[in-house]
């Protein structure tokens, strides 16, 4: 099974560095999922890892190997790649997007094989979207969309997946549908599975592995009931919020109060009421800590 690593990496669009100087390696067979504020460098790490970016410094290792050394097509056969909001051409049914995951493993001529219908096939059947095969992609529902453009992915066979935001945009039905999906073939194919996610209770529950970034570095690395804190959501995201438990699962849930500053705001408020203005303690002596 391939494994996948970065070395120092660095990543950067025109010159402005997003991602500093990370080496972190991803364990084979889990759900890995990576989480942060808007503009922490997440899509811009699985575009990295996808070699959609090149390095600023540093390197992608897949099984040792710098991946911007492996020939495409070699690439292709290994490390699966979903990106945010996947544009088809007008009129292309699913069953066409699903066989253009056959694309790797064809030959110079790209004959269509006996192979490549059964795996294409069996994609659409694992994902549910036999039935919509002659249905052109924009007459479906987004999370049929969303499963469609899975199938293709997995027409790829690869051993590795690389989801960047699979649920935005998708009602609360459509992301379970597409959550269940993406943990069965982590279940059932022993699939390892990197993705990008807003919902923070959506990747405890479904995760193995969250990844914290902030500012482009890794603030916290771990199981999500290690990583998904009170504190950790006070320093990252700037929320107070209760912890409670999934009653399903057993993984975390976060249950947002209010942001930092609320919470600092009111205290202000409280003492302004508390005290006249003249009467507000300003020395160091007489302050107190919040």
């Amino acid at each position: 099974m391939q494994s996948m690593q970065t070395a120092q990496l660095s990543l950067a669009y025109d010159h402005d560095t997003i991602i500093k100087e990370l080496s972190l390696s991803i364990e084979n067979g889990q759900i890995t999922t990576l989480v942060g504020p808007n503009g922490c460098g997440k899509s811009t790490l699985l575009r990295g890892l996808a070699r959609l970016l090149k390095p600023q410094t540093g390197a992608v290792l897949l099984d040792g190997k710098a991946i911007h050394k492996i020939p495409t097509k070699q690439l292709a056969k290994q490390l699966g790649i979903l990106p945010q909001g996947p544009i088809a051409p007008e009129g292309l049914t699913v069953y066409e997007l699903v066989a253009q995951g056959r694309y790797p493993h064809q030959g110079f001529f790209q004959q269509w094989s006996v192979e490549d219908e059964a795996v294409s096939r069996e994609a659409m059947a694992i994902t549910n979207m036999i039935e919509f095969a002659d249905r052109p992609l924009d007459t479906l529902s987004g999370g049929q969309r969303q499963r469609a453009w899975i199938a293709m992915t997995l027409a790829q066979n690869t051993p590795i997946l690389l989801l960047d935001e699979p649920t935005t945009y998708l009602d609360i039905g459509y992301q379970l549908e597409v959550m269940e999906l993406i943990d069965r073939l982590n279940k059932e194919r022993n699939m390892t599975i990197l993705l990008v996610l807003h919902d923070l209770n959506q990747a405890a529950r479904y995760s193995q592995r969250m990844i914290v970034l902030r500012e482009g570095e890794v603030y916290r690395d771990g199981a999500p009931l290690e990583v998904l804190t009170q504190d950790l959501l006070a320093a990252v995201f700037n929320v107070h919020a209760t912890i409670l438990q999934d009653p399903v699962t057993g993984s975390p849930i976060c249950v947002p109060q209010t942001t930092v500053q609320a919470k600092l705001d009111d205290h202000v408020e409280h003492v302004e009421q508390t005290y006249d203005t003249d009467e507000i303690p300003t020395t160091p002596r007489d302050c107190f800590v919040c």
